[in-house]
């Protein structure tokens, strides 16, 4: 049978020699019917008597090795006649039996999910994670995450802190795979406060000395995981830190593919927590015998730990690294010179000096990576450098890599008035521009136009020459849009040709290789795991994705659980900046009250009374009397009973031709890192948006952005998730309208229209601040009976009022009404007194205040006069404000 021959016409002889009592035989018996079972279910009924036999066989080895059989033999006919000898292995007195049960039921649920959850074999499970025995806490823990893996809805594990303690007491007893599982098992909890996630990583620390590589591993990503929670000013997070360095260094003693795993594990801890490895930069140091992949992988790590400390050790390492023999990890060292350059800015002379030194050499490869590296740094640092593009041109002949070539012209182009002879080495290029990569040929288009816009009247020829090939020569659609884009700037509007090519240029990132912080934190989490190799989640390979649940690290400590963070410091200025949002206690209503009713909801409790199946507390008014101050905290949202109060939708909302201000810059690209944002407010049908570009004027593509709002005065706050649904591409805009409500958490702002915004992407978080209009919270359903607005402007005091001119406006009276009702504030009554048409408004704000107005207007004056009446008399500046918006406009 092992060599693979074909005894299955045995099978019963086999079976009848179950009944043996020697041991060695009745393994060999188990072992042939795990492999022919499946081939002859029906001869394999035949060995369930003695399954149930030997499961109550005074030997526990015996009883341990019928249930592990039973559990491999995948029969569907025969599951059911297991479940009751299984059911007593769980509860054996022998902790052996007991602990191969456990991986059973795993197993069985493999092959029949229904019939373990009706025999209530998963409680069992459960209950054996408090088993005295650490062994069957491990298989128990083991096989509940197993089914858990594969029915992740399911809440199985549902770890508290009583089932931790046991965890972390069985952690210390347990083989180093029973370790493995259970540290894996502690990595999904959350803890409740960073005292708990403290304690259990007090407890697992001592794992990090084990003699396992997994283990060492498992307890890594743990103490990782919890650390976000860990404030950084505890002295136990310090000690954490220099604990943490020592086990990953010794990982690095191993075999090399052993040292290959630990170094990509290791690289998405320096990414995630450099500081843990900055003293250790010796070990990543290369050794002549490391294999390729080890040498790649450490160079890597090398160029994340740079920093000015090292900066020296580094280069002088590099600069060796550049004169060895194999190819490809010369090439890796030189780039990673250049990288240095761009990341420590101290180090940028050495570095450039070091690559003129190894230009020197005038080894082709070493010299073609020079020159590329060299474009970045004259990125990075503009007007520093330039004393060395003379060396560059010396060295034109020897470049034949389309990337090398391509960077050479770059810099031509870039510094054409410090080159004499610029025209010269670029009509070079030309002679054999066909042959040329695509990357050179657009390179040298714009290499050109640019020495052209500098230089016009000596390479009138050769840009003629660059164009004609570009546009009548080239079968490349994007070499031939670029060249008639040119060709009709300069013909056009040389002045603008001039502003578009020569344009300033964005500074490049240090890092442009680091992994996006969201995929970074779902990879700590899976540390030790595939996922950590490849540097990918698992559902990106994992084939069908079945049972791959995302993970993310808990959110730091202070923080509610989807966080943008918040600037370290700097309250809400001018600059569109934006300080951390108010802490502290909520306001009481009484703080903010205002005449008689508060503007932030303190009068919601009167207004509900009101509205909401009950008389009108004033004479017929339809305004309550307002009651004490309610002592209720204004900063909760608002239960779903008042959803339908704040969002009047319902069979009053008409397309309406609601004024939406044009879009301004509300988030410049250079406070940005190059993410610029614009944007307006709109309200259609009862619906508040919020209608954004983002556009990436970065280099890098942007992705998984997220957007937050600090409480505000009126409770605006998504609706839903900001949805970009595909990575945002360098120079590309994409348009979003994002559903707002009013039910998210009010703080009284100054001025009280303004909105705090915290954006986040892959790159940052990004803060901002703008003024919404009012106008988008003015509801449907804002009209007044004509006898309860006489009432309420009588009830409402005299001091209240307020007058305000609305200046150069020529509409009549009836275009007045019918452009204000597109904006819900609604006509009354209209009345002709002495030649002035006045007008008689009301509207309604989301959160139930009341504003009313009177609205004189003279034929043949342009100005007319505004008077609002309220009971909160602050609105009345920015409702004055919406009214000569959308007049003028």
């Amino acid at each position: 049978m092992t060599v693979g021959k074909d005894v299955s016409a045995l099978f019963p002889d086999v079976v009848n020699c179950m009944q043996t009592d020697n041991l060695e035989l009745k393994k060999l018996v188990y072992l042939y019917l795990m492999n022919y079972a499946k081939s002859q279910p029906d001869m394999a009924i035949m060995a369930v008597n003695t399954f149930v036999k030997d499961c109550e066989d005074p030997n526990p080895l015996i009883r341990a090795l019928a249930v592990r059989t039973m559990g491999c033999i995948r029969v569907d006919k025969i599951t059911e006649y297991l479940c009751e000898p299984l059911r007593k292995c769980l509860k054996d007195e022998d902790p052996y039996v007991r602990k191969t049960a456990a991986v059973c039921v795993a197993k069985l649920h493999d092959i029949n999910a229904q019939l373990v959850e009706d025999q209530g074999f998963l409680d069992t499970l459960k209950d054996l994670i408090s088993d005295s025995n650490p062994m069957v806490v491990a298989n128990a823990v083991a096989a509940l995450s197993e089914i858990a893996e594969s029915h992740p809805s399911s809440n199985l594990l549902d770890l508290n802190p009583q089932s931790i303690n046991k965890l972390l007491t069985a952690l210390n007893e347990c083989t180093e795979w029973g370790q493995i599982f259970i540290l894996d098992c502690l990595a999904n909890y959350m803890p409740k406060d960073d005292r708990e996630a403290q304690s259990i990583c007090e407890r697992v620390t001592p794992r990090l000395s084990h003699a396992n590589s997994a283990v060492v591993l498992s307890a890594v990503k743990v103490l990782m995981k919890f650390m976000e929670m860990l404030s950084k000013d505890l002295d136990y997070y310090g000690t954490l830190l220099k604990k943490l360095a020592p086990p990953l260094v010794t990982l690095l003693s191993a075999e090399p593919e052993l040292q290959y795993v630990a170094l990509r594990n290791i690289n998405l801890i320096v990414q995630k927590r450099p500081e843990i490895l900055k003293h250790e930069m010796k070990v990543f140091f290369v050794k002549y015998n490391d294999p390729i992949y080890v040498k790649l992988e450490k160079l890597d790590i090398m160029i994340r730990l740079a920093s000015q400390a090292n900066i020296a050790q580094v280069l002088a390492e590099l600069k060796e690294y550049a004169t060895e023999v194999d190819v490809d990890f010369v090439r890796k060292a030189v780039r990673a010179i250049g990288r240095c350059a761009i990341k420590v800015e101290q180090s940028a002379e050495r570095c450039v000096s070091t690559l003129l030194d190894l230009i020197q050499t005038k080894v082709n490869y070493v010299v073609q990576e020079a020159i590329v590296v060299i474009k970045d740094i004259f990125r990075k640092y503009p007007n520093k450098y330039e004393s060395v593009i003379a060396t560059l041109c010396e060295n034109l002949d020897s470049l034949d890599e389309p990337e090398a070539r391509a960077a050479m012209i770059w810099i031509v182009g870039e510094y054409a008035e410090r080159i004499d002879n610029a025209d010269e080495l670029l009509e070079s290029f030309l002679e054999g521009f066909h042959d040329e990569s695509t990357q050179v040929q657009l390179q040298l288009l714009t290499a050109i136009v640019k020495l052209f816009l500098k230089k016009p009247t000596e390479t009138q020829e050769l840009v003629q020459q660059v164009l004609s090939l570009a546009t009548q020569d080239s079968d490349n659609p994007d070499l031939r849009d670029r060249g008639y884009i040119y060709w009709r700037l300069l013909s056009t509007d040389p002045v603008a040709a001039k502003e578009v090519v020569l344009a300033e240029k964005p500074l490049i990132s240090e890092e442009t290789d680091l992994i996006e912080p969201t995929l970074l934190d779902e990879l700590i989490c899976y540390i030790g795991t595939l996922a950590s190799v490849y540097h990918k989640p698992p559902s990106a390979f994992v084939e069908g994705s079945r049972g791959v649940v995302h993970k993310s690290l808990p959110p730091r400590t202070g923080m509610s659980p989807w966080v943008l963070g918040h600037p370290e410091q700097g309250e809400c200025s001018g600059d569109g900046h934006l300080g951390p949002p108010v802490s502290g206690p909520p306001l009481a209503a009484s703080s903010v009250q205002m005449g008689a009713v508060d503007l932030l909801g303190g009068g919601l409790d009167s207004l509900l009374r009101s509205d909401v199946g009950g008389s009108p507390a004033m004479g017929g008014s339809g305004f309550a009397a307002p009651g004490p101050a309610a002592p209720a905290a204004m900063g909760a949202p608002l239960g779903s009973g008042l959803g339908d109060l704040f969002d009047l939708t319902g069979g009053v909302g008409t397309l309406s031709g609601s004024y939406v201000a044009p879009k301004t810059v509300w988030l410049p690209a250079m406070k940005a890192k190059g993410l610029e944002i614009s944007g307006t407010f709109s309200r259609q049908v009862g619906s508040i948006s919020m209608d954004l570009v983002l556009t990436n004027k970065a280099l890098q593509v942007m992705s998984d952005f997220a957007i937050q709002f600090n409480r505000n005065s009126f409770g605006l706050a998504p609706a839903a998730p900001l949805q970009v649904h595909a990575p945002l591409a360098p120079n590309q805009s994409v348009e979003i309208s994002l559903p707002l409500n009013t039910v998210g958490s009010v703080m009284k702002m100054d001025p009280l229209n303004n909105l705090q915004v915290a954006v986040k992407n892959n790159i940052d978080v990004f803060y901002f601040s703008t003024l919404y209009p009012l106008h988008i919270l003015f509801v449907e359903d804002g009209k007044m009976e004509r006898q309860m607005f006489l009432a309420t402007w009588k009830d409402i005091p005299n001091e209240n009022e307020a007058q305000f001119q609305i200046k150069d406006c020529s509409l009549n009276a009836d275009a007045v009404s019918s452009k204000l009702q597109g904006s819900n504030i609604f006509t009354i009554a209209k009345r002709n007194v002495e030649g002035q048409d006045m007008l008689y408004q009301s509207l309604k704000l989301t959160n139930g205040i009341w504003v009313l107005a009177e609205l004189r207007i003279q034929p043949s004056n342009p100005s007319f006069t505004l008077s609002l009446k309220c009971r909160a008399p602050e609105v009345s500046q920015y409702v004055y404000q919406a009214y000569d918006a959308i007049l003028k406009n």
